[in-house]
């Protein structure tokens, strides 16, 4: 297959973009954000006849058919002030089906969008509290069938709750006391450009040339104390992303950041900004900072990976074209490279808590047991049906792994770079070469696994194919390892604990006894995993009981910690199932097992010399 070469699609916030565009205006009135209700009203012209209006369903990012038609409810369609009927098609759930009357010219169309309280499912969960509301406008838009996305275009309006305030790529053209009329966008600059808002907010410039902004919008008004060494850290990530890729795709950036225990906890990435969400206290504490310490980096790459350059599967150029996942361990696993890159380069994390997230990483999916049938490649394309899965059984089913793995997959490829270039390429090379080029906006540059690999082939002689087809296409019992034991480290275990497992587990309150006896807890003893072939599985322990003793005695913190320190043999459990209560023995010698790195001093430590910031003279402004 020949490399893709040209643009598939151009996007603008420019009306010149768009010959003979459709045009539409769009309000949303957020006044009742608070109750969880967002009310929209589409304008448009249209001609009189069949119309069918549909609603975003395979939303960029998320790749699925996500979008949460099930929460819209009171649609009305007018038409010279008079109701006309519609009807939902039977087959194709997103379509709308009506008569536009004769001698109308346009219509009116009212719909109220009904925000869930649940914290998952990435924008269609939980986005919105008494104080804040980030918004993805794919929830609360419909457009006209067969008009392209780049040929309608929408002078979006947001009616906010007194006082609140904003962020967004959008620009704004005009404020009038809590309306905000924004410059007219194509739909799908519109889907791309999500905003935040709320009544405790604040913006930090980051510097750059464009420039570059952190909105936080918050719960609390002491969520938003970040410290300056925190500020710091991410204007060093602006130049240090600037350094990697040698090119900006975008006019502006902002980095959202939504911080709140009731909303769903995700990143979805944009052209010109990235919707992230976490904790409320992640510019507050150390804990829950270093947890998510990742989610600004890895949103940001996708700038680049993902927006600009995209998949040839997952640029679809509508919402209502089914995507296509198998290169996802490109898409997702590569920014899940380059995002634990940045973190370390711009200093939002320290050497250490670098190295335990890798070991982490490197034991988690090294344990998999569903590797044994389920080769990576298959979590990529079934990642819609995988981003809905439950934890039960998820070491046999396998999750998302494309993105934990990928890290992984994407260290081995540099290591290898490094090796065989005897240290004067790496990494950085590929991406400079795939990612570079003149910035001329937000814009979308498919690509193939043919053109990965000729990219790859220019920068070290390798068959990349085939390097991939082992660790990508085939089922493989263990993880790869390689760029970990080239990188001059080894996997090693030890009953001392892994400080990034240590803060999580204290964090979500969660109990990991995966590397000794084969199974994870909620501190209430309800467990929530168990690998098979472990010790614990072979017990008869299973997901949903609940463990209430230890030994004979009442479950307590350190239970089964200090069973697993007396070292006698055996680890006797009191469970419930269901209603019934059942005694397990868990046979098992050993003490508490933990993922570490250790240092391979035969070796060079290429770890080290990946995670230092660029030598470059590149200023903030580049």
């Amino acid at each position: 297959m020949r490399p893709v070469a040209a643009l598939l699609v151009i996007l603008s916030s420019s009306l010149a973009t768009a010959a003979q565009p459709h045009r539409a205006t769009l309000t949303v009135d957020a006044r009742d954000a608070p109750r969880r209700i967002l009310h929209a009203q589409l304008s448009m012209p249209v001609a009189p006849g069949p119309l069918t209006l549909r609603y975003p369903k395979w939303i960029p990012g998320e790749h699925g058919p996500t979008g949460p038609i099930v929460d819209v409810a009171g649609i009305v369609v007018r038409a010279n002030g008079k109701v006309v009927a519609w009807r939902r098609d039977d087959v194709d759930l997103y379509a709308l089906r009506l008569d536009v009357p004769a001698g109308a010219t346009s219509i009116d169309v009212a719909f109220d969008y009904l925000a869930p309280a649940e914290r998952d499912s990435y924008s269609s969960g939980g986005s919105t509290t008494a104080e804040l509301l980030a918004l993805e406008w794919n929830l609360v838009v419909l457009y006209p069938d067969n008009v392209a996305q780049n040929d309608f275009v929408v002078t979006p309006r947001l009616v906010l709750p007194h006082g609140w305030k904003f962020g967004s790529a959008l620009e704004a053209s005009r404020t009038s006391g809590d309306t905000i009329e924004f410059k007219p966008v194509t739909l799908e600059m519109l889907v791309d450009s999500p905003v935040i808002a709320g009544a405790w907010f604040k913006s930090f410039a980051l510097g750059g040339e464009p420039a570059h902004t952190l909105d936080v919008v918050a719960d609390s008004e002491q969520a938003l104390a970040i410290e300056p060494a925190q500020l710091d850290a991410l204007k060093r990530l602006v130049v240090e992303a600037g350094a990697l890729f040698g090119a900006r795709h975008y006019a502006r950036y902002h980095f959202l950041l939504t911080l709140s225990d009731k909303v769903a906890h995700f990143g979805l990435e944009h052209h010109q900004s990235s919707d992230n969400r976490t904790r409320e206290r992640f510019l507050i504490a150390h804990d829950e900072r270093m947890l998510s310490s990742g989610l600004l980096p890895h949103e940001f790459v996708h700038s680049w990976n993902g927006k600009f350059r995209r998949p040839l599967g997952l640029a679809t150029g509508g919402f209502d074209k089914p995507m296509k996942g198998d290169l996802l361990w490109v898409y997702e696993g590569l920014t899940q490279y380059l995002g634990w890159v940045l973190s370390m380069r711009s200093g939002l994390v320290t050497p250490e808590w670098w190295r335990e997230d890798l070991a982490n990483v490197a034991a988690s999916m090294d344990t998999r047991a569903g590797r044994k049938w389920r080769p990576l490649v298959d979590t990529a394309i079934g990642a819609q049906l995988l981003h809905r899965s439950t934890p039960e059984w998820q070491s046999w089913r396998r999750s998302s792994d494309y993105y934990p793995e990928g890290l992984l997959l994407w260290l081995d490829v540099d290591v290898a770079i490094r090796q065989r270039s005897g240290g004067t390429k790496s990494l950085d090379d590929f991406v400079h070469a795939f990612y570079g080029g003149p910035n001329h906006g937000p814009e979308v540059k498919p690509y193939t696994l043919d053109d990965v690999t000729a990219t790859l082939d220019g920068i070290v002689a390798n068959d990349w194919r085939a390097f991939f087809a082992a660790r990508v296409d085939a089922v493989e019992p263990h993880a790869p390892l390689g760029g970990i034991t080239g990188g001059g480290w080894r996997l090693v275990y030890s009953d001392k604990p892994n400080e990034r497992n240590k803060t999580l587990d204290k964090v979500d309150k969660i109990e990991n006894w995966v590397y000794s006896l084969g199974f994870t807890m909620k501190d209430d003893g309800m467990v929530t995993d168990v690998i098979p072939g472990t010790p614990a599985h072979k017990a008869g322990l299973g997901p949903a009981m609940r463990i209430l003793g230890v030994d004979g005695r009442k479950l307590g913190k350190d239970a089964i910690g200090d069973a697993l320190k007396l070292g006698r043999g055996s680890i006797e459990l009191l469970v419930t199932n269901s209603d019934f209560y059942k005694i397990l023995k868990i046979e098992y010698r050993g003490g508490a097992k933990n993922p570490h790195l250790e240092r391979d001093a035969s070796k060079g430590d290429l770890l080290q010399a990946i995670g230092r910031p660029a030598q470059t003279s590149i200023s903030p402004t580049r």
